[in-house]
């Protein structure tokens, strides 16, 4: 796969600081250098210490990366959201986990499927990189990277919280803030594997709400994380007492088959496009039915 770019500063410089400043890794580097890939200035193949010009142009060649051969392949489809050259994002439906769960033989998680789509598909590149989950129970949004070097850039902007995304969920009783911060840390219950609670020793957990619409008996809230900690929107309103409906891991089960949890946005930066890509996500039927149910 190759990459390119004009190099318009004003001073001469190293071919490596050229290629970071357009956001190439030093893994993507080494993968170039020592794994069958090639870096040039213009129409000459080029070492990583040659001096680029202004106005040159330097192209950046990594091998593509063949699939893994331990993921079963799952020929069951997706809703795709959004997809262009470097980035794959799909609406994910509620009962479907987005990577395979080592204790079970037959696997259709997103990634089993997004890896017979790749297939179905012949992209050069079939490795089915993920950078954003979600619950197997909740909705919405996945973000899935088509080769390395997005893969590196989407995880730094997940590192410096430069994606955005944001929910919709409906929780039980009826808050009484129209905007929210929840800041509780947040850590693993030591009495089970998955389960997180609230604690003074977790990881600093932030998120941020607004009341859509509220009844006496359930609120309707979009949410933004501020962190991404596992079953955070969960661990949080059950904190506050309360939980999100059909919850019956932090509540009761109540009001909804599944938990009403719904990724519903997602924004992030785009150097190949150089542009912010934003995707919106309609609310799945179950989630609109219990709406209509709990909110009127």
């Amino acid at each position: 796969m190759e990459f390119k770019w004009h190099y318009l500063g004003e001073q001469p410089r190293r071919l490596r600081s050229a290629f970071r400043s357009f956001g190439v890794t030093n893994s993507l580097l080494k993968v170039a250098i020592f794994h069958g890939g090639q870096m040039r200035i213009n129409d000459r193949v080029a070492w990583a210490i040659d001096q680029v010009e202004p106005g040159d142009v330097v192209y950046l060649v990594v091998p593509n990366e063949p699939a893994n051969p331990t993921i079963t392949v799952s020929d069951q489809t997706f809703e795709i959201a959004y997809e262009d050259e470097d980035f794959l994002v799909i609406n994910k439906e509620a009962g479907v986990a987005t990577v395979p769960a080592h204790h079970v033989a037959v696997q259709d998680s997103l990634v089993n499927r997004v890896k017979g789509y790749y297939q179905r598909q012949n992209y050069p590149n079939q490795v089915t990189h993920v950078a954003t989950r979600l619950d197997k129970d909740t909705s919405g949004l996945v973000v899935f990277p088509k080769h390395r070097f997005a893969h590196a850039v989407l995880d730094r902007q997940l590192k410096a919280r430069q994606v955005k995304k944001e929910y919709l969920a409906m929780v039980q009783g009826r808050l009484t803030v129209s905007h929210g911060y929840i800041d509780a840390p947040i850590r693993r219950d030591p009495d089970s594997f998955v389960k997180r609670l609230v604690a003074p020793d977790g990881k600093a957990s932030a998120t941020e709400y607004w009341c859509e619409r509220v009844t006496d008996t359930t609120s309707l809230v979009r949410v933004r994380l501020h962190t991404g900690r596992t079953h955070q929107i969960r661990v949080h309103f059950s904190f506050l007492g309360h939980p999100l409906l059909g919850d019956d891991m932090y509540g009761t089960g109540f009001g909804m088959p599944r938990q009403a949890l719904h990724c519903q946005r997602v924004s992030f930066y785009s150097p190949f496009k150089q542009k912010v890509i934003s995707v919106a996500a309609p609310l799945p039927t179950d989630f609109q039915r219990a709406e209509d149910e709990w909110l009127n």
